[in-house]
Formats: structure tokens, C-alpha cells, sequence
């Protein structure tokens, strides 16, 4: 490798007059020369690590897992060092630009190790291995060794709830072994993150909003105040139709629901249950999966009908590298992450995504979601290193999903997925499919950091880990596990974004602020009709303002960037409340004799 990270020497130290350790920075145009050694150091590894990251993630072996934790080892060693480094220019009034990369290079690592030497070395081994450990799990379950994908699909599908059970408890035999590791990790990272000046992780992922940390928190939860009475409601139906289904041995009228019956592994997205839970006579008469199956698409037309709808929009096309460099299907040969995610490997214009793309109705939405990381990916690649990220982190997951609003019915006939629109008397059947999705997802979207901010400020120790996991669960979702868990059990490891270190909070924020990019795109376009029939497909001029958003990347405070494309400088959950406002009439008269709550 090129740069300061061969030699070891600091970059103060080589830039700044004198190599003596009192060597202090005396002007802006010290800190310009500072930042711009700093951003050339990252991009270097940047491109580097991702493409470790990629062979890793494509082709689990002991030889990548190798690789990954080296590289994983030598980038939390230059982000640290140079997160030190800032330290050196506190107290000086640096133009807003300069500030504002300062604070990225101090508050923007995930996983901060401290500079002592051996640290970052061990957390990567540990970060290692708790995704290895993860992507390969498998529990044997009728003679076969079943991996996630295979016992996801019986929780899917199946209505036996002792093969659900079954399911459900044995993806989360693959965890116990996790929870050493992860507090391991834990209390090194919380020592990075004191040496960073911070009091624990939790405050230095919270400071990463363009506000303080506490003041962070309390923004989530009053996103979330806004949106908990349509839960609640959703919660009540949902319920009193699987007592329906399973009976009160299974699943009673009243307090939480069994979680391995709500038809996802971790209880986070409803959408298989439709069929139990849509209103009568509210049949849309079309099954995407089906239509995708009868049009004979495959995973790779699926994600040209995605680029289709960016180019809709005005758009350029995908590269030809796209295409050549994606995994698109789980390959035959080798164990991989499946989890879907997007790349960006050069930070210019080596995108691609990683998909175990199947064709059925939720990759397509997935598929777009995915995309609408790699548009803005692209968007924002003539912006500096440091601003080459999302305004926050939930605006880059809300960027797809909004795309994904506009797949309504409208949409599907004019690309010929479908031939003709449903009634409007179906509206009730597609809103509740959506809050399937979207409504349900919100209390998990929010709990899972919630946990870590108790792990992270030492409130939830090792011992309570589990505990306190389903406290919280029961206490947003409503849920509860089929039976007693094991002492040793350690179900929060069971979900991939735990293991892997991806805060959660981002997909909270995403799921409020699609529907507000929705309402206001909706507004551009002129449309005047219930927000939930409204697409942008085909609008150049609505995609000319989202581009403008995108590009922005991170080079401002993210109200301002907001402002930019809904003219409001706050997130705000009424335009999810708004699209979902007949459900929510129809879900009160149904619940209007029932005892809701848990």
C-alpha cells in the first residue's frame, strides 16, 4: 500500500512543522493539509478493504477469513490513528467543511479499537469470526443440515407451529457460541470509543446525526410515538387471526404473539401471514410472484426492471462492470454471505450488488432497494472521501425503498407484469400486504439498537443479554418466544446485523423517511390522488430533484439536504401515517370488540 499507513509515521507528523511530540496544529491551513493526507490515506485502503471484503463475502474460507481479518486489523489501525490524530486541532475555528470532516474522522467508525498496540488485531479476528460463524450456520432439522435460507423458508411457509418451533430454536443454536466473542468485542470497542473522547460506543454511534446524542434518541422515539397507535392496531388483528388459525394452545387472544408464527425468522416483516389477515373482498387479483414466474423473468431480468425504473427517472445506466462483477444467485460452489447489500469498491463506479436473488415478490422490492444504494452511490462520487455517504445513515436505506413505494399497480401494468388494475375496493388488500412490510418492521427496526445502547453503556451485562433482548421485544413488538429459552442462549446473534456490527437505528429512520421522500415526490409530480396509488415512474422531473438530493451525499448537515427534496427540515412519520389512514379506519372497526394490547 501507498501512503502514510506504509511508512507508520502520523500524518501530522509528516505534514505539520517538526516530528517532536508536542507538534501542535496552529491554523486551518494546517488542518486543510491534515484532511487532505487523511482522505487520500482512506480512499487507498478503502478500495483495498473492499475488495478484501468482497473475495470474503463471495467465498467464505479460511484463506479469506484470513484476509479480512489482516485487512479489517490494518483499516481500524489508520481510522483510529487518525481519529487520534483530530485531537491535535480541537479549539480551533475551522471553516464549516473542515469541522464537519473532523468530526466524520472521529465519530464515523463502527468498531474503534485503541491505539494500543495488539487491539485492532483481536477485534478484527473477533468481527471475523462472529460473520463467519453466522453465514455458515446450519442446524440439522428431518436429516438435513438446514441453512438460513432453507429454515427461513419453513417459517415462511409452513402453518405446523412444532415444525415452526423447530425452525425457529434451531437457527438459534447457531449463537450461543457468539456471545463470548461479542463481549469481548464490546469491551474493546467501547475502549476505542473512550480514547476517541466518547463515553461508550452508544454515544459515538449517536453522534454520527448532525446533533447530540441524547437529543438522537429522543428524535427516535418521538418518530416512533407517532407511528405506535397504527402498530398497536396492526398488532390486535394479526393476533386474533392466528388465534384463529392455531387455537388458544398456540396462540392466545391476548398479551404477546409466539414469534415463530408471524411468518419471518426474527418477527421483523409480516408478509406471508396475508392470507390469514387480508381484509375480505380485498383480493388485488394478482400474486407478484406469480406474475413475476408467469413472465418468466429470472434474478437478472428482475434486476434490469429495477435499473429500468431508475433510468425511468433519467437516470444513466448501470455499468457494464455491474453486470460482470455482481453476485446476483447463491452460487453452487462455495459458501457466501447472502445477505443482500450494495457496493461500492472504488468509491466512483465500481458498484454492484450481492444478492442470493430468488423470484418472488420480496426480491423484487429488494432488488430495488439495493439499487437505490448503488444510484446513490454514484450520485454523490465527485464529492470529497469523507462525503462520499449518505446525509445520515437512514437517508441511504430510504432511497431504494421509496423507489420500491412507487411499485404499485399502476406501475406493474405499465411494464406488463400484470394486465389489468385492480378495483379500487382492492386498496385495503395492498395497503395491509404494505404494513405487512413496512408498519410491522417499525418497533424491531428501532429495539435492536435499543439494545445495543444498554450493551454498549454497560446496563445490559453478558449475563442479561438474553433477557434483556426479549424484554425489549416484548416491550416494542409485542412478541414473545414459543418456549423457555436455554441459559446459554444468545438470540441476538441470530440476527445477521448484530454478529455483523451494522447499526440498526438506519433502518428505523428509512422506514419513516420513505414515505416522506414518497409524499413529497408525489407533490412534485401533482399528483392529487391517495398517496398510496402514486408512482414517479417516468419522471424526469421528480428523478432531477432526487438527484440533486443524492449528490449532496454528506458535504452538509442532513436538514439542509432534507430541505433540498421535501422542503422540510425535520423527519417526520405523517406521510406514513397519511398512506396508511383507511388501513388504520378499517383495522380500529375490526378491533372495536377486541382486547388490544399485551
Amino acid at each position: 500500500m501507498k501512503g502514510f499507513l506504509a511508512c507508520g509515521v502520523s500524518a501530522i507528523c509528516m505534514l505539520l512543522a517538526g516530528c517532536d511530540d508536542g507538534a501542535k496544529a496552529k491554523s486551518a491551513a494546517d488542518a486543510a493539509i491534515f484532511l487532505e493526507a487523511a482522505e487520500q490515506e482512506l480512499a487507498e485502503h478503502s478500495e483495498f478493504a473492499a475488495r478484501t471484503e468482497w473475495a470474503q463475502q463471495t467465498n467464505i474460507s479460511y484463506d479469506t477469513d484470513w484476509l479480512l481479518s489482516r485487512a479489517s486489523a490494518i483499516g481500524t489501525e489508520l481510522v483510529v490513528r487518525l481519529a487520534n490524530e483530530t485531537k491535535a486541532f480541537e479549539g480551533l475555528d475551522l471553516p464549516p467543511e473542515q469541522a464537519r470532516k473532523m468530526a466524520f474522522l472521529r465519530s464515523g467508525i463502527v468498531m474503534p479499537a485503541p491505539s494500543r498496540e495488539g487491539a485492532a488485531a483481536e477485534l478484527a479476528e473477533i468481527t471475523t469470526r462472529l460473520s463467519s460463524t453466522y453465514s455458515t450456520g446450519k442446524y440439522e432439522m428431518k436429516g438435513k443440515a438446514l441453512n438460513l435460507d432453507e429454515l427461513s423458508t419453513i417459517i415462511e411457509q409452513s402453518r405446523d407451529p412444532n415444525e415452526l418451533k423447530e425452525a425457529w430454536e434451531g437457527w438459534r443454536t447457531v449463537s450461543p457460541s457468539m456471545a463470548g466473542d461479542y463481549a469481548r468485542m464490546v469491551e474493546i470497542a467501547n475502549e476505542g470509543a473512550r480514547e476517541l473522547g466518547f463515553s461508550n460506543l452508544a454515544d459515538m454511534w449517536l453522534s454520527n446525526y448532525d446533533m447530540a446524542p441524547e437529543a438522537m434518541q429522543e428524535e427516535a422515539d418521538r418518530l416512533w410515538g407517532q407511528v405506535e397507535p397504527l402498530y398497536r392496531e396492526l398488532h390486535c388483528h394479526v393476533r386474533a387471526q392466528l388465534h384463529d388459525q392455531y387455537g388458544d394452545a398456540v396462540q392466545s387472544t391476548s398479551g404477546p404473539i409466539r414469534a415463530d408464527l408471524l411468518g419471518n425468522m426474527w418477527a421483523q416483516q409480516w408478509s406471508t401471514l396475508y392470507p390469514l389477515v387480508a381484509p375480505r373482498a380485498a383480493d388485488p387479483g394478482y400474486d407478484l410472484t406469480e406474475a413475476l414466474k408467469q413472465k418468466k423473468y429470472d434474478p437478472v431480468r428482475m434486476v434490469k426492471a429495477g435499473e429500468a425504473f431508475f433510468s425511468s427517472l433519467g437516470f444513466d445506466p448501470l455499468p457494464a462492470t455491474f453486470w460482470e462483477r455482481s453476485m446476483i444467485t447463491r452460487p453452487k460452489d462455495r459458501e457466501v454471505v447472502c445477505h443482500a447489500s450494495a457496493w461500492d469498491l472504488d468509491n466512483v463506479d465500481d458498484i454492484r450488488i450481492k444478492m442470493c436473488t430468488e423470484v418472488n415478490a420480496e426480491d423484487f422490492q429488494t432488488v430495488h432497494h439495493e439499487l437505490g444504494h448503488n444510484y446513490y452511490q454514484r450520485a454523490y462520487n465527485k464529492q470529497d472521501i469523507l462525503f462520499r455517504t449518505g446525509a445520515h445513515d437512514g437517508f441511504h436505506e430510504a432511497i431504494g425503498d421509496f423507489v420500491a413505494l412507487s411499485i404499485t399497480p399502476e406501475y406493474l401494468k405499465q411494464i406488463g407484469l400484470i394486465d389489468t388494475l385492480p378495483s379500487p375496493e382492492a386498496d385495503l388488500g395492498l395497503l395491509m400486504d404494505r404494513a405487512l412490510e413496512k408498519i410491522a418492521f417499525l418497533p424491531f427496526g428501532l429495539m435492536v439498537d435499543k439494545w445495543r445502547w444498554g450493551v454498549f453503556r454497560g446496563e445490559t451485562t453478558p449475563e442479561t443479554y438474553n433477557a434483556a433482548w426479549w424484554e425489549l421485544a416484548k416491550r416494542y413488538q409485542g412478541i414473545a418466544p414459543p418456549g423457555p429459552r436455554p441459559e446459554n442462549a444468545f438470540d441476538p446473534g441470530a440476527k445477521y446485523h448484530i454478529p455483523g456490527n451494522t447499526p440498526y437505528l438506519r433502518y428505523f429512520l428509512s422506514f419513516v423517511m420513505q414515505f416522506q421522500f414518497h409524499k413529497a415526490a408525489c407533490e412534485q409530480a401533482g399528483w392529487t390522488g391517495p398517496l398510496h396509488r402514486c408512482s414517479i415512474y417516468g419522471n424526469k422531473a421528480v428523478g432531477e430533484k432526487f438527484n440533486a438530493m443524492m449528490t449532496a451525499g454528506a458535504s452538509q448537515p442532513w436538514p439542509d439536504t432534507l430541505q433540498l427534496f421535501t422542503g422540510g427540515r425535520e423527519m417526520d412519520a405523517s406521510a406514513m401515517v397519511e398512506y396508511f389512514d383507511p388501513l388504520m379506519g378499517w383495522l380500529k372497526d375490526q378491533n372495536k370488540d377486541r382486547a388490544c394490547g399485551w
